[in-house]
Formats: structure tokens, C-alpha cells, sequence
């Protein structure tokens, strides 16, 4: 009988901590498609032509995640997000590089408090310009309008590490954001900090949005701190980081001096089927102070301001299809000794076959002025090489998305 007694109060408590983790929830993003890319760099000759491939992420970064909210009473819960990012088409974590390292929750580690008063949370996370970016083209195209533009002005959700933000509740439309990244530089705060806040407003068919952030330089080069919200963007790799850190002179004489300070204003209206938005965002990047005169030194990282410019549409032909279309151009000063203009055109379908997947379709035509073309999604077009004035690039991408 006691036996049988305590075997009930095993079984009662792992059923109580059952109920206590009852609140957590796993999601996922899975986004593939096949991309056709033209006058793409083949990096082993240097020659350009036609490139076929398999790309994870198109539309959105493939992701495994987990959430959950566990109410402590009086209206007051404790919240966590853990997200972590792959690349489906090799099964690779996404962000293991010579740089980054193997961060498992690269897209988001968060843990905090929520209520009455609105959300705290601590960890490495993004900042209101990826809640605004709803607004943008982002919505639509996602990854598509990336190299154009949204990477530099981290509408694409670029993370801060280190970093505390409070978020309000919603008040008649309105929420606000403050976000503060810690430098952890002893003796030195400012080196590696940042901060930012932003507003946005719903009102039926109308959302604003308005954010500005700015980061500082870190103590080293090798500093992971350096890139907090600035060029490499949200997919940063071993080289776009090493090209920052060589554009911005990275080094212990800056450190703490303003790297990135970046402005959003964005609006959206929904007129019937039809949405339609537009938006504007400055970049400075006040470390670059180089000179840059061939075409190949010439590209967004290195830019020492950029104004990028954006209008679009997504028309509902019926609930489960839509049509797209946006023009982003970008204006680059290289420390106003020579300018450059990319320029692109996207189209796209997007058809749900359900609540969770869709099938894409998107043509993109990106050209660049007196500048570097990094193309669509990230391959060259080669005008650095050749030493063109001028040059564009099309792509095609075709793919299916799948949310759990």
C-alpha cells in the first residue's frame, strides 16, 4: 500500500511539471527554392556566367525554434525565445563560421518578463526595425530585397548581442521600443555599445513605423561586438565581416567612436485587395573614411553614407494568391569623393496552399552605377572584376515555404 502510495506521488509530480512546461511551443520555418542567377562570378576563374542552385532561405531564413509564457499571477509572466537558424539544403547549422563560431541560437535567445506595462527581455535579439519591417518589402519578398538595401538598413533583422529592450503595451495603436546592447569592454563602456528605439502605429489599414539605431566600435577587430547591427547583416559570413572590418579600419584607436547610426520611416495602406507601401532609410557608417576609386572597392559596406528608397504592392487576386511587386534604389557616398546607385526591380507570386505552406515564384533585376554589384542574393555579377562603370544582374527563384 505505501508502496503503491509513493509510486502516485512520483507519477503526481512529474505530471505537475508536465503541466508547468505546458506553455512551451515548438515552430519552424522550412524555405527552399531553386534560383537561377546570371553573369554570376565563378570564384575559382573569375569568369562570369549562368549559375543554378538550391538556396535555403529565400523568402525567410529556415529555422527550428522555442517559446513559452508562464503566468507568475497578478498579470505578470516570464517568457523565453530560443531560435536557432539551418540551412536546409545542406542540413547545416546557419552561422558556423570562422567568425561566428557554432551559434546555436543565432536568430534569437531571449528570456524576460511580460504584462500590464508591456515586455523586458535580455539576450541576443533584434530590435524594432525587424518588427517594422512589416511595413516593407520584407513582408513580401523577404531575403529577395536583402542585397539591395534592407541587409544595410537591417530591415532583414539584424541582432544585437548583449542587449536588454522593453517593448509597451499597445496603446490605441501605438507601441514603442527601446533596445541597449552592453560593449562589456572594462573601463571603456562605449566600445562595442549600442542602443535604438522605435514607434510604430496600426490603425485598420494603416501602419507606421519609425526606428533609429546606432552601434559603436568594438576594442578589436575579432571583436564579434563590431558587428552589431551593421553591414554584414543578419547572414554575415567569415568574409563580408573581414571586408567590414578592413572598410572600417578596425582597430583600438576607434574603439568606442560611432560605427553605424541608421534612421527607418516606413508606411504601408491596405486599399481593398491592394497593399501599398513605401519607405525611406539613411545609413551613415562614419569609420569609413577611405576614398575609394576602382568599382571592386566600391560596395554598400564600405559606403561611408546610403539613402535607400523603397515603394511596392501586394495585390490579393483571391485569399490564397497573391501578386508582388517593388522597386528599391539605393544612393551610396563613398565618403563624398565618388557615389554609386543600385537599383532593383522585383516581381513575384505567392500562392498558400494552406494556412502553413506556399508556393513562390520571383524574377529580380538588380543594376548597379558606378558601383559594385553584389547581385540578388549574393553572387557578383564580375563588374569589380572587369572593371565595368555599370553592370545588372537577373534572377529567378522558385520555392516552397513550410511553417510548423
Amino acid at each position: 500500500m505505501k508502496k503503491s502510495l509513493l509510486a502516485l506521488a512520483v507519477l503526481g509530480a512529474f505530471a505537475g511539471a508536465a503541466q508547468a512546461q505546458s506553455s512551451v511551443t515548438i515552430y519552424g520555418i522550412v524555405d527552399t527554392g531553386v534560383v537561377y542567377t546570371s553573369k554570376a562570378v565563378n570564384t575559382g576563374t573569375g569568369n562570369t556566367g549562368s549559375k543554378f542552385s538550391l538556396n535555403s532561405g529565400i523568402i525567410q531564413g529556415s529555422r527550428i525554434g522555442f517559446k513559452g509564457v508562464e503566468d507568475l499571477g497578478g498579470g505578470l509572466s516570464a517568457v523565453f525565445n530560443l531560435e536557432a537558424g539551418f540551412t536546409n539544403d545542406t542540413g547545416g547549422l546557419q552561422g558556423s563560421d570562422a567568425v561566428t563560431g557554432s551559434n546555436l541560437f543565432r536568430r534569437k535567445s531571449v528570456v524576460g518578463l511580460s504584462g500590464g506595462f508591456g515586455t523586458v527581455l535580455v539576450g541576443r535579439q533584434t530590435d524594432f526595425a525587424d518588427t517594422i519591417s512589416a511595413y516593407t518589402s520584407v513582408a513580401d519578398f523577404g531575403g529577395v530585397t536583402g542585397a539591395v538595401g534592407h541587409n544595410l538598413n537591417r530591415l532583414e533583422g539584424t541582432r544585437t548581442n548583449n542587449s536588454i529592450s522593453y517593448t509597451t503595451a499597445n496603446l490605441s495603436g501605438f507601441t514603442g521600443n527601446l533596445i541597449y546592447g552592453f560593449g562589456e569592454q572594462a573601463g571603456q563602456t562605449s566600445n562595442g555599445q549600442a542602443f535604438g528605439g522605435g514607434l510604430k502605429y496600426d490603425n485598420g489599414p494603416l501602419g507606421l513605423g519609425l526606428n533609429y539605431y546606432q552601434s559603436k566600435q568594438g576594442q578589436t577587430p575579432s571583436d564579434t561586438s563590431l558587428i552589431q547591427g551593421v553591414a554584414p547583416g543578419a547572414n554575415a559570413t567569415a568574409t563580408t565581416i573581414a571586408n567590414y572590418q578592413a572598410a572600417t579600419q578596425a582597430n583600438a584607436a576607434n574603439a568606442g567612436s560611432s560605427a553605424y547610426k541608421g534612421l527607418n520611416v516606413v508606411g504601408s495602406y491596405q486599399f481593398g485587395p491592394a497593399r501599398v507601401y513605401a519607405n525611406y532609410s539613411r545609413v551613415k557608417q562614419d569609420l569609413n573614411t577611405g576614398s575609394p576609386t576602382a568599382v571592386a572597392s566600391k560596395t554598400l559596406a564600405a559606403a561611408n553614407k546610403a539613402d535607400i528608397y523603397e515603394i511596392g504592392t501586394a495585390y490579393s487576386l483571391s485569399p490564397s494568391l497573391k501578386l508582388l511587386g517593388a522597386v528599391t534604389h539605393t544612393r551610396a557616398d563613398f565618403n563624398s569623393s565618388s557615389k554609386g546607385k543600385l537599383t532593383q526591380i522585383s516581381l513575384g507570386t505567392d500562392y498558400w496552399l494552406s494556412k502553413r505552406t506556399d508556393l513562390y515564384a520571383f524574377v529580380a533585376n538588380i543594376r548597379a552605377t558606378d558601383m559594385a554589384n553584389t547581385g540578388v542574393f549574393g553572387d557578383a555579377t564580375g563588374s569589380a572584376t572587369i572593371g565595368n562603370a555599370s553592370d545588372s544582374q537577373t534572377a529567378v527563384a522558385v520555392g516552397i515555404r513550410h511553417k510548423f
